[in-house]
Parts: structure tokens; C-alpha cells; sequence
């Protein structure tokens, strides 16, 4: 084995390329993109819809999950035979159920637990 091949052995590790400086760059740059948008969104106010407000930045937290597992863990289908596909899978199974699950819990909490105007006008 000359030193070229074991050069060329080690930036594949089973099929995943390690990542280049361009790719990190855009990486950076699209998760900065994605944190700043739904920031200036909410604190502007730049939707009145609050349901409409809370869908896009649960969109774009998605969307930066997905940035993150392609361009800093390097998840493609090719990658390790197929399993990095099924652990992205797998992952966007638990966002889903753990942030629906959230914004149910809240949903209720805030429902059930903040008294009502009518309430308030009865309190001495």
C-alpha cells in the first residue's frame, strides 16, 4: 500500500466524505439564515397570525435539522450503507412527535390554567 492510497483511504471512512471548507461555509451560512429569519420574525412582529408565526418557525427549525445533519454530520444516502438515511428518518419522527407534542402541552396548559376574563371580573 503506498502512502497515496492510504492517504485516499482515510477521507472516505465507508463511503462518507469528510467535509470541505465550502461546504461547512454554506452550512454556517444557511443556519445563520435560518436562525435570523424566524428571530426577526417574532420580534418584529411581522406576522400577526401567532398559529402562523409559530408553523413557520417550527418549518425553519426543521429545515435547519436537516442543514445540519447533511452539511456538519454529513448524512446522505450513501453514507454507511443506508443507515444515516434511516437515523434521519428515524430523527424527523422524533421532531415531529416531540414538537406537536410540546405545543399541545402548551396549547393546554395555557387553556386550561389562565383564568378567562369573565373569571378575572369575579376575583375580589
Amino acid at each position: 500500500m503506498s502512502a497515496h492510497d492510504h492517504a485516499d483511504h482515510d477521507h472516505t471512512h465507508g463511503g462518507a466524505a469528510h467535509g470541505s471548507l465550502k461546504g461547512y461555509l454554506i452550512g454556517f451560512v444557511l443556519s445563520v439564515i435560518l436562525t435570523a429569519v424566524p428571530f426577526w420574525m417574532v420580534m418584529t412582529g411581522a406576522i400577526d397570525n401567532k398559529q402562523a408565526t409559530a408553523v413557520i418557525v417550527m418549518a425553519f427549525a426543521a429545515v435547519q435539522i436537516v442543514v445540519h445533519m447533511v452539511f456538519f454530520l454529513h448524512m446522505n444516502p450513501a453514507s454507511e450503507g443506508g443507515w444515516s438515511m434511516l437515523a434521519l428518518i428515524f430523527t424527523v419522527i422524533l421532531v415531529v412527535i416531540v414538537l406537536s407534542g410540546s405545543l399541545w402541552v402548551m396549547y393546554h396548559l395555557n387553556a386550561n390554567m389562565m383564568p378567562g376574563l369573565h373569571e378575572m371580573r369575579q376575583m375580589p
